[in-house]
C-alpha cells in the first residue's frame, strides 16, 4: 500500500466541504468476499467513542448515536478481540471553544499543529459524560484507548493524535497480537470513525467499516465525502449482516 500523506485537520475538513456533493457509495452486500465475512483470531473489532457525550442528551450528541449500541452488542459475539476507544479530554482542553476568548463552538482557531475546529466542552475525564454507554456489552474487550487527553492536542483517530506525529500505540499493540484485519464501528462515521479507518490502512491493516454500526454528523455533506476518502484509501464498506455470527 502506498503510504498516506498525513493530512492536517483543517485540510481534512476543507476536503470534506469540497467533495460534499459526491454521491454516496453503494451499500455492500458481502461484495468484498464470497459469502459472509468470518472474523478470525487475526481480526479485531474497534468500537469508537460510544460514550454518553456523543448520544442523545450528551454534550456533543450525534443524531441517533445510541442506535449503534444494540448493533455493536450483536457483533461482539463474532469477535475474540475487541478494542474500545474513549474521548478523554482534560478540563480546559485546547479543542474547547470555552478555552479561547471570544470563540464559539464550531469556529476554528490556530494551534501549534495547525487549524483546530473548536467544540463544546465534552467528554471531560472522569465525568459521566465521558463514560461508555451503559448498555454496551463487550465481554471480549481487552483494551481501552483513551485519546485527546493531551491538553494542547486534539485526537480523532485511535492511531494518531491531531498533530499527526504522536501515536497512541494501538498499531503496535494490534500487530503484537497478530491482528491483520480491523472492523471499525461507533461514532461518528465522518470524523473519529473515518480517521481511525484511514489511519488503520496507513498502518497496514485490512479495514472494514460497518456502516449500520456507525452514525454520522453529516455536516454539509461530510458523510459522503468521508466515504469517498475512505474508499480511496482502500477501506471497505459493509453492513453488520455481511458478518457471520458465532
Amino acid at each position: 500500500m502506498t503510504p498516506m500523506t498525513p493530512m492536517p485537520r483543517r485540510a481534512f475538513l476543507q476536503s470534506l466541504s469540497a467533495t460534499a456533493a459526491a454521491a454516496a457509495l453503494p451499500l455492500s452486500s458481502a461484495v468484498w468476499a464470497a459469502g459472509k465475512l468470518k472474523p478470525g483470531a487475526d481480526s479485531a473489532l474497534i468500537v469508537v467513542d460510544v460514550q454518553n457525550c456523543f448520544v442523545t442528551g450528551g454534550t456533543l450528541p450525534v443524531a441517533k448515536g445510541e442506535e449503534v449500541v444494540p448493533v455493536i452488542n450483536r457483533l461482539a459475539a463474532a469477535f475474540a478481540n475487541i478494542v474500545v476507544t474513549q474521548d478523554w479530554h482534560t478540563p480546559g482542553h485546547a479543542s474547547f471553544a470555552s478555552s479561547h476568548a471570544g470563540k464559539k463552538p464550531f469556529e476554528t482557531t490556530t494551534l501549534k499543529y495547525g487549524q483546530q475546529v473548536l467544540w463544546p466542552d465534552h467528554c471531560v475525564q472522569g465525568t459521566e459524560d465521558a463514560a461508555l454507554h451503559k448498555d454496551l456489552k463487550l465481554p471480549t474487550a481487552q483494551l481501552i484507548i483513551r485519546k485527546g487527553y493531551n491538553k494542547g492536542v486534539d485526537s480523532y483517530s485511535a492511531f494518531e493524535e491531531a498533530d499527526r506525529k504522536t501515536v497512541t500505540g494501538l498499531a503496535g499493540y494490534l500487530k503484537a497480537r497478530g491482528i491483520k484485519t480491523v472492523y471499525v464501528s461507533g461514532l461518528a462515521t465522518d470524523f473519529c470513525v473515518g480517521w481511525t479507518a484511514i489511519d488503520a490502512r496507513k498502518a497496514g491493516f485490512a479495514v472494514y467499516v460497518i456502516e449500520d454500526a456507525c452514525r454520522a454528523i453529516d455536516l454539509n455533506g461530510s458523510l459522503a465525502a468521508a466515504w469517498k476518502q475512505m474508499e480511496a484509501k482502500g477501506v471497505k464498506r459493509i453492513q453488520s449482516a455481511d458478518i457471520e455470527m458465532a
